[in-house]
């Protein structure tokens, strides 16, 4: 990749995540601009644009992507345009930084990640997942060094709140704007990933308790995104996968996963990690090392990447188009009733 002095980026959706964590990060690096903006209103976009001293506002996002004065696009809309944005911004010779969630479904991850190594000159990245990255280090090593033996299984549990049936509908309950993602599943999915691998074999069971919810415009919808689910996976390392992940189970404590192997067991909490061997009488913490501690990063590795100095690592659309693959077959196996065989 080419260096370059300074990195014009255009954003094109401006909601929570964008304002607080990638607009900020982006305009604290060096030789980087945010200079354009549209989101979902004329509205909303001066009001981002005041609010970050952002010079222009489009009120068509294509005009924004296909603009001159761009060399970078980050994407912050909800799962349903970003297939879009992203085709039209490499299109448009631009690099591209994605919202979490990568697309809608599995063919779209793919058409996505065929644009992307169409134009290897680009960098491609999928906003990672966070929950993880103070420990996936540690984690990694300690199954290198063959801490737990043979990995057996993974039981990973998410979930801590009541439901609110009278909640209005948000764009994660909303299918026609989420696609096959199902609550936080897909990016948890994504942090075992980088620990033990990806699933060859899903199986899964799925409720929604809340069946119909009031839009923002207060019509009645039909929710077609789970509100529960657990999947059964088999991994590619050999291993047998438990994910649950609910929105209904209240006063359940933090998310934890567990790694059971032949000799040990890791326990990861609240962005702790916990292990004992076949000769400890129980989970002591384990301290993570200063120099593998991980942390949000993203906007630094982004630009980075675009100026040559470190590759993608966190997330790349390989990776986005595995776990959007494992999404859409928990979602086709709880309605078909079978087990749906990965890669899609």
């Amino acid at each position: 990749m080419m260096s370059q002095e300074t990195i014009r980026v255009g954003i094109v959706g401006a909601g929570a995540n964008t304002t607080s964590k990638h607009i900020p990060g982006l305009q604290a690096i060096e030789g980087v601009e945010i200079v354009s903006v549209c989101n979902r209103s004329r509205e909303s976009s001066e009001r981002v644009a005041k609010q970050f001293g952002i010079p222009t506002v489009y009120e068509n996002w294509l005009d924004l992507v296909e603009a001159d004065d761009t060399d970078a696009i980050m994407i912050g809309t909800w799962p349903y345009m970003h297939a879009r944005l992203t085709l039209a911004a490499l299109d448009a010779d631009k690099h591209v930084l994605c919202e979490a969630r990568m697309a809608m479904n599995a063919t779209e991850a793919h058409e996505m990640l065929a644009a992307a190594q169409t134009n290897p000159h680009l960098v491609a990245q999928i906003v990672p997942s966070p929950m993880t990255l103070g420990v996936d280090k540690t984690i990694k090593r300690l199954l290198a060094e063959g801490y737990l033996g043979e990995l057996f299984a993974i039981e990973a549990r998410i979930g801590g709140t009541f439901i609110d049936p009278d909640a209005p509908m948000t764009w994660r309950q909303d299918f026609n704007l989420s696609g096959y993602n199902t609550m936080t599943m897909g990016i948890w999915y994504e942090a075992i990933m980088r620990w033990a691998g990806h699933a060859t074999r899903v199986t899964a069971l799925t409720k929604t308790f809340a069946k119909m919810r009031r839009n923002d415009n207060g019509e009645l919808k039909a929710v077609r995104v789970p509100e529960h689910i657990d999947v059964l996976a088999d991994m590619v390392c050999g291993a047998q996968l438990h994910l649950q992940v609910s929105s209904v189970a209240g006063l359940a404590g933090a998310p934890e996963i567990f790694l059971f192997g032949s000799n040990g067991t890791l326990r990861y909490s609240q962005n702790k990690l916990f292990g004992g061997q076949r000769k400890d009488k129980e989970l002591v913490e384990i301290v993570i090392p200063a120099h593998e501690q991980g942390g949000w990063r993203v906007e630094e590795e982004f630009t980075n990447a675009i100026r040559g100095k470190e590759p993608v690592t966190h997330t790349t659309f390989e990776d986005g188009a595995k776990y959007m693959e494992f999404t859409e077959a928990a979602l086709r196996s709880a309605a078909d009733g079978v087990a749906i065989n990965l890669p899609l």
